[in-house]
């Protein structure tokens, strides 16, 4: 009885908070991840670095729409129950906010210090103050200010008559003072009350505006805002501009959409969207060398509190840094550009289907093409053969030609089931227009499910053939985007197996009605059945390492923080079990706890893509299986969302994906390491063989494609858009 009380007295409580880091600022530690691409001089190209300094910005922007947004909400409701780390939402705010001072400054270090010259040595000078003009560099601005600029801009004043204007969301403003001037156009003597007026620095038009070159025949630009500061008397004619400074304010982005008691969830969000445009300002950026009276009156109208001001040594709002990326003349500062390879399986192949119902084909994006996907959809909606399509759409790209191919499908004739996710953030409004389009053109459109956002990844077609009804498969861990698909490294499977295809069933009738399966045959689906699966899975190893049998889980996924799988984890590393993970953002597991996590080892790959594969394999006692998926171990996934993750059972392709994930452990080039104090560090590479996995895989999509030229040497990455490294799907 004794050594039991002492054994319980000696148990380790692994849901202790000090085994736990903050969410908030782990994703904090991503964005400085991706930052520190934008710091290396040494391996990553001039326009690349600018790209991912661009990057930063625009994930900081999300981060503050969102996350510090629902922090806010939870202060105002006075919500102080702790998260997983013991943190109030008010203590964890002061953090957040220290650390991201901290990260604008060396934002803007990098960009002032190491960019901006660096460009003007490549070619590129950046005028940031329009007094630093030529003459003629004014005299051709004088003409496209009033050609361009002037009929556009809208100066907005405020007095007694007129309240402070609406400043739109992530809009960048110019704030003035101004004071009238006497009849004869001269400035009132005495000390006149300066009055406010502000004006849009219009979206419309590029944020670059390029001047003619200087005497060294380099390419000059400047920024728009500067242009207009540079004019705005003209907008004032009767009176004096004391000052003019730019200035954004960023405003909370989040629904608050009540689905139970919403009638019609698509009017309910189309009427939530309009109310973002007066969300709470939760971030006010101005130039650092503001006046006082200006921001006085700025922080008055906006409601903003010292630690949610940012004073900008630069210009405000770097993403604007994407768009120089695409300037011509400078792809020597840029790494090669990549052309996906085809897939082997489908090269000559007249119909997918043929090669489906033969084999089961993995694809690896973006180093192998997403065409395979998009013909999948486009030969299912011609084939006369074909009676149904069902699919699952999170994300589209503009000009979908998969929804093109839906739309095409019920115009043949055929039963078409598209569950459109209306809460994809930040894409409600273009997921709103797809449903209706797709309606109109007689798709079944399913609005999502209550209280459930459904981000799983799947299509199915029913083919009816010689020997009776078919079910064709289509799984993934991206969404349904051929342009993301170029971007975002993802993994899709095309089966035929008819167990998948039961599941598959079961899976769209659970969405359209009010079905629920008995059993899954092999998919793992939440929220109701996956989170207790992985549990279990990986409390087998626990078991297995206990008994001294081999043991070891590997896995990748974009975050980690879900409080019983990270003790699960716990429990199965104190046990003996090697845990290698692959996490891309948010991991709220610590490592090297002595008795708790000396086990367990947590890296990041930040490249060229963004990470965003779900591979989940367990050792088995060395008869290892291999999951993949939509879903994050994060209780979101787990818990509020519909997700699937199905096996890969063909051992050709699952040792592929096995070699996969591998390589990426042995990536010593653009690993992060997550060391004990919650920092990450990258490999020192002195002495070892370079290993770049997202290189090393574009090479090997090449090399399975038989008789074709390798393009290595024409490779070159150019995004049309940033990729969004969220806060997770946010990125989805």
């Amino acid at each position: 009885m004794a050594a039991k009380e002492e054994n319980a007295k000696n148990a380790i409580n692994f849901r202790d908070p000090k085994y736990y880091r903050n969410r908030e600022l782990s994703w904090l530690e991503f964005d400085e991840r991706c930052l520190s691409e934008a710091r290396d001089r040494q391996i990553v190209p001039l326009f690349e670095r600018m790209k991912f300094l661009s990057i930063t910005a625009s994930n900081l922007d999300e981060f503050n729409m969102v996350r510090v947004a629902s922090l806010k909400d939870q202060v105002h409701a006075g919500y102080t129950k702790k998260d997983i780390a013991g943190l109030t939402a008010a203590q964890q705010l002061e953090k957040i906010s220290a650390r991201m001072h901290e990260f604008v400054k060396e934002q803007y270090t990098i960009f002032n210090r190491s960019i901006v010259p660096a460009l003007e040595k490549a070619g590129l000078v950046i005028i940031d103050d329009y007094t630093k003009l030529t003459e003629k560099q004014s005299k051709y601005l004088d003409k496209y200010f009033e050609e361009n600029i002037y009929p556009i801009l809208t100066p907005m004043a405020m007095d007694s008559s007129r309240p402070f204007p609406l400043i739109l969301n992530k809009t960048l403003n110019i704030g003035a003072l101004i004071a009238p001037k006497d009849s004869d156009g001269e400035k009132k003597k005495g000390k006149e009350k300066a009055e406010f007026a502000t004006v849009q620095v219009p979206g419309v038009l590029p944020r670059i505006v390029n001047l003619p070159e200087n005497e060294e025949g380099r390419k000059v630009v400047i920024f728009l805002e500067e242009v207009v500061r540079k004019y705005i008397g003209v907008l004032f004619q009767h009176y004096d501009v004391l000052c003019a400074f730019p200035y954004r304010i960023m405003r909370n982005a989040e629904l608050d959409v009540d689905e139970e008691e919403a009638e019609d969830l698509l009017k309910e969000i189309q009427k939530q969207l309009k109310k973002r445009q007066w969300g709470e300002v939760i971030r006010l950026e101005v130039d650092e060398n503001i006046d006082k009276r200006l921001l006085k009156i700025l922080v008055k109208e906006f409601k903003v509190s010292e630690p949610d001001i940012f004073y900008i040594p630069g210009p405000i709002d770097l993403t604007f840094l994407m768009k120089m990326y695409g300037m011509p003349g400078f792809d020597k500062y840029k790494t090669p550009r990549y052309t996906p390879a085809p897939v082997k399986e489908f090269i000559g192949a007249d119909n997918v289907f043929d090669v489906i119902a033969k084999q089961d084909v993995l694809m690896h994006h973006p180093y192998m093409s997403f065409d395979p996907v998009v013909k999948f959809v486009q030969q299912a909606a011609a084939d006369p053969e074909v009676l149904a399509i069902k699919q699952t759409l999170y994300r589209v790209s503009g000009d979908s030609p998969i929804v093109a191919a839906l739309a095409k499908a019920a115009d043949n004739g055929k039963q078409v089931t598209v569950l459109v996710e209306l809460k994809a953030r930040f894409d409600e409004e273009h997921n709103i227009a797809w449903a209706k389009m797709l309606e109109k053109a007689g798709c079944h459109v399913i609005y999502g499910l209550l209280g459930l956002k459904v981000h799983s990844k799947i299509t199915m077609v029913i083919r009816r053939e010689e020997d009776g009804i078919r079910r064709y498969v289509h799984l993934g861990t991206g969404n349904y985007n051929d342009s993301t698909a170029k971007l975002y490294t993802d993994l899709g499977l095309f089966t035929a197996n008819a167990q998948i295809g039961v599941d598959a069933t079961s899976a769209f009738n659970m969405l359209s009605g009010y079905s629920e399966p008995e059993k899954w045959h092999k998919l793992l689906v939440a929220p109701l059945w996956m989170k207790n699966r992985f549990l279990k899975l990986i409390a087998r190893e626990r078991d297995n390492a206990k008994a001294g049998r081999p043991a070891y889980i590997k896995a990748k996924m974009n975050s980690l923080c879900d409080p019983d799988i990270i003790e699960a984890l716990y429990e199965a590393s104190a046990a003996g079990v090697k845990i290698e993970l692959l996490v891309r953002g948010i991991c709220c597991l610590k490592v090297g706890i002595p008795g708790v996590s000396e086990n367990i080892h947590v890296r990041s790959i930040v490249g060229n893509f963004l990470e965003h594969a779900r591979i989940f394999w367990f050792c088995n006692e060395d008869r290892p299986e291999v999951f993949m998926g939509s879903a994050d171990w994060m209780p979101r996934n787990l818990d509020k969302r519909v997700e699937i993750v199905f096996p890969v059972e063909d051992p050709e392709l699952k040792k592929e994906v096995m070699h996969i994930l591998q390589t990426e452990f042995d990536d010593n080039v653009k690993a992060h390491i997550l060391q004990e104090d919650g920092s990450y560090v990258k490999i020192d590479k002195r002495g070892k063989v370079l290993v770049n996995s997202q290189d090393q895989f574009c090479t090997e999509a090449w090399e399975r494609v038989p008789k074709m030229p390798d393009p290595i040497e024409e490779r070159r990455f150019i995004p049309a858009e940033p990729p969004v490294f969220p806060d997770e799907e946010e990125d989805e």
